[in-house]
């Protein structure tokens, strides 16, 4: 990949750093329309199976943008997609976090701090929606699919079980071939 292409890749993902409220993978639809349908390096499926497979990976979540990069542009694509993503958020939430400390009992932080659960929560949703769609576009698998979606939300608004069971009875669902 040319050195344009790999800084078009490391900017377009220090940009998506400061709007990664809620972690990275709220970011995944703008990187899908930014990889996929804008750019061409990745094709839908190469894209939903990148974050799966990271996902699935034991470590921090946010490896899939290390296999996004990856699969963009090899070691190099991995590396101007981990350091596009990590260093705007990094010195961010080292310097606000600082801050926010020694001003923690401030109506303005707690506010700020309530307000960013909706949005936290919206973007988390949107994630799971664009990640859902190929299952959801083959008629096969659509019902199977908004069951599974159903009965983890069902799980995970009754109990205080981690949401880890859900994730590893949907990947056992996936193997017997249920979904």
């Amino acid at each position: 990949m040319p050195w344009d292409q790999l800084l078009s890749l490391f900017l377009h993902f220090l940009a998506l750093s400061l709007l990664a409220i809620g972690g990275a993978i709220t970011t995944a639809p703008e990187m899908h329309r930014y990889l996929v349908t804008q750019q061409h390096w990745l094709s839908d499926t190469t894209f939903t199976n990148s974050i799966a497979l990271a996902q699935a990976a034991p470590g921090p979540n946010i490896l899939f943008v290390a296999v996004l990069g990856w699969n963009v542009a090899g070691p190099a694509g991995a590396f101007a997609a981990m350091a596009g993503i990590m260093l705007p958020s990094t010195t961010l939430v080292l310097l606000a976090t600082r801050w926010a400390r020694e001003h923690q009992q401030a109506i303005g932080v707690r506010a700020f701090t309530t307000g960013l659960a909706p949005l936290t929560l919206g973007l988390i949703v949107a994630t799971g929606y664009l990640l859902a769609q190929p299952y959801l576009a083959v008629p096969a698998h659509r019902w199977s699919t908004l069951l599974l979606i159903g009965l983890t939300l069902l799980f995970c608004l009754r109990t205080k079980y981690s949401v880890v069971w859900m994730v590893a009875a949907g990947g056992l669902a996936g193997a017997l071939g249920w979904v």
